[in-house]
């Protein structure tokens, strides 16, 4: 994770952001810092990346990478204003076998990855920030197969806005995030997954973390809630207002370590 220590909407890039609604710097870092006592009351170990000055979408850690079994394949964002995130990204993971992208992609801002999913799926989005062909580029680094879904409401630009891995082998998502096509593969591939509809992802509610057991999602999203409560999870509500104001929440704070 890395702190909103230069975190405001200074440009825009996603329909989320607006560059005339100020954001409150101190909330910003207290509701982070809440996220981060919550993850590790969970059990959880964080490890923090050092926010740069300039860069003030670092918060979002999730688009910097995305690993699986101690490989990295890393992040080649597709806005001139993040570009150099990639470079802080890549010293952290400097003891991590890291594999530098030539395709565009924003991480785990588009990719999934579902180790027990018919034998280990990554789910990767595009249509918005990733391009397809790093979907390829990311199987051939990472070793494992990946789906291409398609996004095509810009709301939900990136897949973690759309999409999430509940456990290692079941998800969450708004269908109407998605191509049609896109639809039927994710119906076909799981047919047990939990069904958000459009006011659950307009709360953010699908920019989640879960472990299996414990789902940390955006207090807003209150019915979300409810469903995953009713599927057997425990809902961990946070309130992340301010990060909002750059379109992220729980998930786009967190990279999840797969050593």
């Amino acid at each position: 994770m890395c702190p909103p220590e230069h975190f405001a909407v200074e440009y825009v890039i996603n329909p989320w952001m607006d560059t005339s609604a100020p954001v409150d710097a101190e909330l910003a870092l207290k509701q982070w810092q809440l996220l981060c006592e919550t993850l590790v009351r969970l059990g959880h170990t964080v490890h923090v990346l050092p926010a740069e000055a300039g860069l003030p979408d670092m918060v979002y850690a999730a688009n910097g990478a995305f690993s699986v079994d101690g490989v990295v394949y890393g992040a080649r964002f597709r806005y001139p204003q993040r570009i150099a995130e990639a470079a802080a990204h890549r010293a952290f993971y400097s003891s991590w076998r890291f594999v530098e992208p030539t395709e565009i992609n924003e991480g785990e801002g588009d990719f999934a990855y579902l180790p027990e999913a018919h034998g280990g799926l990554i789910l990767a989005g595009y249509g918005f920030r990733t391009e397809s062909t790093a979907h390829a580029e990311a199987q051939e680094a990472l070793g494992r197969p990946s789906v291409s879904l398609r996004l095509v409401d810009p709301r939900f630009y990136h897949l973690d806005v759309a999409l999430a891995a509940l456990d290692d082998s079941n998800i969450v998502y708004y269908p109407g995030a998605f191509s049609e096509a896109s639809q039927r593969i994710l119906r076909q591939l799981f047919p047990d997954a939990v069904i958000a509809d459009e006011t659950d992802a307009l709360a953010f509610g699908l920019n989640l973390v879960s472990d299996g057991r414990n789902v940390v999602l955006n207090s807003e999203a209150s019915a979300l809630a409810a469903k995953l409560r009713t599927a057997g999870y425990v809902p961990v509500p946070v309130e992340l207002t301010e990060l909002k104001k750059g379109g992220g929440s729980v998930k786009c704070c967190i990279a999840e370590l797969r050593p």
